[in-house]
């Protein structure tokens, strides 16, 4: 259907806490653009986001057009509803054209059991001697394997079904981009699970474009990947295999890739990444979620005077409430509270201190990883701050939207998309 809302090759997720910074993010597509590479922006924001900060997504919706607008876009652009369920997905079915289905916490559920022998039976592919091309060694498994991978994400894959028929329902075929999400989880799911996941999807009849497993290695908020890279490397490469055979073998949509959900400063994966795309000509979503709040701090404190003021103020707020803001982000942060500076350290920093700590240059002496998580889940702060915070980065919109744009151009698009 040539009507089907299609999501490009290669596209990257940009989270705005604030709706303050869309016109700075899309300026990195543009870049992306005259560099010669056409990456498209998916403006991201989750219920738990929105709730925290007291605003709706139409607000996003908003930002998202103004800056279109402003900046003569005429390429493709997305608002996702991030992370969304049954429960919460009501107020972003009118804004919103991709959807991130997330069923992490129905993993583990087991299936009914008619359920899971009906899987298996229709699944005979799935069990013994596996070839999927690209893949230099089969899969090897056996019926009591599938069975039990079947059992462990089939409720999963179902619960997704209904999440996608009720935004089908409300939105109409064609008008989104459905994503599932796996990844808010403990345990990653290896190449094998992936293709049976796939499987189930296509029975739900999920017309997936992306998808997010977990991977192996730790997935930190807005810090560097931690884990053996050529592992992932070998998995992310079996993962697009799998897909490719999935998308040929059960008729899940041809444009079907890969989402790699935390995938702001992962610094050390990017080469295999792009290695990976470029060499079999899949695409990759690559979300970067709450990196441009970093992104403001620094330009606030880079700015000196009442911005590094709030600067300051954010993190002391925040190291006074750490537990609680730690607290929702447990999977996916790992912070070593003892290598805090404390409140009094940082009072007593000069700009150049502040922006050292939290900008992500490793070679730089005074980054400090566990500052800058502290930070990146701090946001709640800021909303708390109210008009305070806006107007500072209004008063101060030149230098942040610099480091925003800086941000995910030369960080984070041209490794990825352009190999450099």
């Amino acid at each position: 259907m040539s009507d089907v809302l299609r999501l490009p090759r290669f596209s990257i997720g940009t989270g705005d806490r604030f709706a303050h910074q869309a016109k700075a993010q899309l300026q990195a597509c543009v870049n992306a653009a005259k560099a010669g590479v056409e990456v498209v922006p998916v403006w991201n924001k989750s219920n738990r986001e929105h709730t925290i900060i007291g605003s709706e997504p139409s607000l996003t919706r908003a930002a998202a057009d103004a800056a279109v607008k402003a900046l003569g876009w005429d390429k493709p652009y997305f608002l996702d509803a991030d992370h969304i369920n049954l429960k919460t997905m009501g107020r972003f079915v009118a804004p919103c054209d991709f959807f991130t289905i997330d069923v992490a916490d129905d993993i583990g559920k087991p299936a009914a059991a008619a359920d899971v022998d009906a899987f298996v039976a229709r699944h005979p592919e799935l069990v013994g001697t596996v070839n999927i091309p690209g893949i230099a060694e089969p899969f090897r498994t056996d019926e009591a394997f599938v069975r039990g991978v079947a059992n462990k994400f089939l409720g999963a894959v179902q619960e997704a079904g209904k999440i996608y028929r009720a935004i089908l329902e409300a939105k109409g075929e064609g008008k989104f981009v459905p994503e599932i999400s796996m990844d808010e989880t403990d345990l990653p799911q290896t190449p094998v699970e992936l293709l049976i996941i796939l499987a189930a999807i296509a029975d739900e009849k999920v017309p997936i474009q992306t998808i997010a497993p977990k991977f192996t290695g730790r997935f930190n908020k807005g810090v560097e990947y931690v884990g053996d890279v050529a592992q992932f490397t070998r998995e992310f490469e079996e993962d697009l295999a799998a897909i490719a055979f999935a998308v040929k073998n059960y008729g899940l949509p041809e444009n079907l890739k890969l989402s790699v959900h935390s995938g702001s400063d992962k610094f050390s994966i990017y080469a295999a990444i792009h290695n990976a795309v470029t060499k079999t000509g899949a695409g990759v979503h690559l979300k970067t979620a709450g990196t441009t709040w970093l992104e403001e701090v620094i330009g606030l404190a880079e700015a000196g005077g009442s911005g590094l003021a709030i600067a300051k103020e954010v993190y002391a707020e925040a190291f006074s409430h750490a537990d609680e803001l730690m607290a929702p982000y447990a999977t996916v942060i790992d912070i070593k509270k003892e290598q805090l500076p404390t409140v009094e350290e940082v009072n007593g920093w000069t700009s150049e201190q502040f922006v050292g700590a939290l900008r992500h240059v490793q070679s730089n002496p005074l980054y400090n990883a566990n500052f800058r998580q502290l930070i990146h889940v701090g946001f709640k702060v800021a909303a708390k701050m109210g008009p305070r915070y806006l107007e500072a980065l209004e008063a101060n919109e030149e230098i942040v939207a610099k480091n925003v744009t800086e941000n995910l151009w030369e960080r984070h698009i041209r490794p990825v998309f352009l190999g450099e």
